[in-house]
């Protein structure tokens, strides 16, 4: 639900639930106020406890969404290097399965960019990734001939290794992409959130304290959320993952190969 969103509805739902419920804690206390020593106590207790439960859920929401949003980075950077090795390898490669395994690779790895930048699950994503697909299809078709045309060679051995790996990095980037923070979790970090301030908002409202410091408190926690949902959207919001490896792997693509063929 959340990640369908976009940030400034995932904005005003946050800061809707939380503020709201900061509000109407404040109200009820002021109510409550002439019954200010018989409830002192109890709601203190209550208070306190959790909070201190809300600070660990939100801790957890926040290093569940910061893991994910690193194994995001550290999977691009590998895709890139996976897809690196195998432009090099293509070149020494006998021909015309040269020249055809590095167009083909070039246009694979423009749809790589293209599914790093669109929402994951639209209809432009699965396009891209249905095209990556088809063209890892047609260089393993591509492998298989230089290996069969040059099988004493040690160049399509290599060659065929490397693409292997370079389909599997795919498919571990993929599963990243698609790895997010279980909504259950999201809903338990804003009600949590909501609850706790709202429960604090209400104790100091009946001792006539601290009204705006837990409205701030509640501002606070409330970027807090947003951060931690954001960073488990990564081309969605102000976080988004960089595919600066992969963009500029493209771009050396562009420049003559490395090595000549056979």
């Amino acid at each position: 639900m959340f990640f369908r969103l976009s940030t400034a509805e995932l904005a005003l739902i946050i800061f809707g639930i939380v503020l709201g419920s900061t509000l109407l804690g404040t109200f009820i206390g002021r109510s409550l106020r002439a019954h200010a020593e018989t409830l002192r106590e109890p709601f203190g207790v209550l208070q306190a406890a959790l909070l201190g439960l809300v600070a660990l859920i939100l801790a957890f929401g926040l290093t569940m969404a910061v893991g994910r949003y690193d194994q995001r980075r550290s999977a691009v950077v590998e895709d890139a290097n996976a897809i690196g090795t195998t432009w090099l390898r293509a070149q020494t490669l006998r021909e015309p399965i040269r020249t055809e395994s590095l167009e083909t690779l070039k246009r694979y790895t423009d749809a790589v960019v293209v599914y790093s930048e669109t929402v994951p699950g639209s209809d432009e994503e699965l396009a891209a990734v249905a095209e990556a697909e088809r063209l890892q299809r047609l260089l393993w078709g591509l492998a298989g001939e230089a290996l069969a045309g040059s099988p004493a060679d040690s160049a399509p051995r290599l060659y065929v290794e490397t693409l292997n790996e370079m389909i599997d990095e795919e498919t571990v980037r993929i599963s990243a992409l698609q790895n997010r923070v279980p909504s259950a979790v999201l809903w338990i970090e804003i009600v949590g959130a909501a609850v706790g301030l709202g429960l604090l908002a209400l104790y100091l409202a009946i001792l006539s304290r601290g009204v705006v410091t837990v409205i701030l408190a509640a501002a606070f926690v409330s970027v807090l959320l947003l951060v931690t949902f954001d960073l488990d959207r990564p081309t969605r919001g102000f976080v988004t993952v960089p595919d600066t490896p992969l963009v500029a792997l493209r771009a050396s693509m562009e420049l003559p190969p490395a090595a000549e063929g056979p």
